[in-house]
């Protein structure tokens, strides 16, 4: 179990996360933080939309380091792509990315990144929590199978929801991104998350 953060006058940032991505995101705010991953269940629920499932973990994720850090600001994310009303996770090899890749050329699929932070300290009684549905709108290009798995082979991008690492070679694999916050559909939408943190005091030029 993580030990507990010493007593400090400002409150520690904590990004509650294993991905490396989010953590490599955060990292552009040039704040001091934290990343200690969750350890909860993140399958999606039979009647959940996948927007609701994205906000229900990204929640659950901040909730459950809250609890072990008290008084820092936790910072949870999750994301749920869907195709068609299909919800798309992280494919885990190559066989299945393949396979999503293949179901998604020529089509749009929405990625929803929910984003929520948290703050128990009685200064930001007035923003305690703050959650909020990033959506993206991307349109894969309609490759061919050998152009999909000479993809997959170079990135290996079998942790992501998708199958594909727009802020790397997988941004050739698509036609059209549509967002108000680019950094969303890498997993951590910072635009947002800066507006939040300011909400809670926190200086980012000082």
């Amino acid at each position: 179990m993580p030990k507990k953060l010493a007593n400090t006058s400002i409150p520690q940032i904590i990004l509650a996360t294993s991905s490396t991505y989010r953590k490599e995101l955060f990292a552009r705010l040039g704040l001091p933080f934290l990343a200690v991953s969750p350890d909860i269940d993140e399958s999606p629920k039979l009647t959940e939309r996948p927007e609701q499932t994205a906000m229900r973990l990204a929640i659950e994720k901040a909730e459950a380091i809250s609890q072990i850090h008290p008084d820092a600001i936790i910072i949870g994310s999750d994301q749920v792509a869907t195709l068609e009303g299909l919800q798309i996770g992280k494919p885990g090899n190559h066989v299945r990315a393949l396979q999503q890749l293949q179901m998604m050329r020529g089509k749009t699929v929405i990625f929803h990144t929910a984003l929520c932070v948290l703050s128990n300290s009685s200064q930001h009684k007035n923003h305690a929590i703050q959650i909020q549905n990033c959506q993206t709108i991307v349109r894969f290009r309609d490759l061919i199978d050998a152009e999909l798995d000479a993809y997959l082979h170079i990135e290996k991008p079998y942790d992501c929801a998708g199958s594909a690492k727009n802020e790397g070679l997988g941004i050739a694999l698509l036609e059209s991104i549509q967002n108000d916050d680019p950094t969303a559909l890498t997993g951590l939408p910072l635009i947002t998350l800066c507006s939040m943190l300011r909400n809670l005091d926190v200086k980012f030029f000082a």
